[in-house]
């Protein structure tokens, strides 16, 4: 699920398609309806630009929490990158709001002790340095389980079979390119801000495709018949 032609699934696209799953992509602005929740092996929800809570404007938001609604109750396995894990966590009944200050750039994120013995996110680093761009984040729903952090916010949580990451682990580096584009505005140094993307998007990238494997592993258990994802 894309919320946008400049914010596709990135190097996790690349992960299921290498391993030859069928990929479904669905656009939410561009209207449309997915299969019902139950009908999927697997779902994943990138970003946006758009914030969680801007229903006036987007009211598309409301069937994308109704669809994230059952992916739980079904127990889908899901993950949620940036606006799609604060639509997951807003799916879950937690808060989503503005962060005290903006995250955008290259930021360390650190595991929590859950995080490290979780089989998805215990696939990074205990410390990594993480590319952020957001200005809105969520609670932890209850049952939830804090799995990272920064020094701004939560940057992980999981709930059952769903996982919400804050930090952009499918980011390559022609989506920044294209962020750039459009948010010029929003950074202090747009040519600094690419050349150090440049420099880390490599690692990165290897760090991405590790998260969405161990999230196809676990999806694979949950569902052992998995075709798809």
């Amino acid at each position: 699920m894309t919320h946008g032609p400049s914010v596709p699934g990135g190097v996790f696209e690349e992960v299921v398609e290498t391993a030859r799953h069928e990929l479904e992509r669905w656009s939410l602005p561009q209207g449309g309806a997915p299969k019902p929740a139950a009908a999927y092996d697997a779902v994943m929800v990138f970003g946006g630009s758009m914030h969680p809570d801007q229903d006036d404007h987007f009211d598309w938001l409301a069937h994308e929490e109704a669809f994230l609604r059952s992916v739980l109750a079904e127990g889908v396995p899901a993950i949620g990158v940036c606006l799609g894990a604060q639509m997951l966590a807003r799916a879950a009944g937690a808060g989503v709001f503005p962060v005290s200050e903006p995250e955008i750039g290259w930021l360390e994120v650190e595991l929590t002790p859950e995080g490290r013995a979780d089989p998805v996110l215990g696939a990074l680093p205990e410390r990594t340095t993480a590319f952020q761009w957001h200005s809105y984040t969520f609670g932890i729903p209850e049952s939830g389980i804090e799995l990272a952090r920064s020094p701004v916010c939560t940057q992980a949580f999981r709930r059952g079979s769903a996982w919400g990451i804050q930090f952009h682990a499918e980011v390559t580096l022609d989506m920044v390119r294209a962020w750039i584009a459009e948010e010029p505005h929003e950074l202090r140094d747009p040519e600094a801000f690419l050349a150090e993307t440049e420099e880390r998007i490599a690692g990165w990238n290897e760090q991405g495709k590790a998260l969405a494997s161990a999230f196809l592993s676990e999806a694979a258990l949950a569902k052992p018949a998995a075709a798809s994802a």
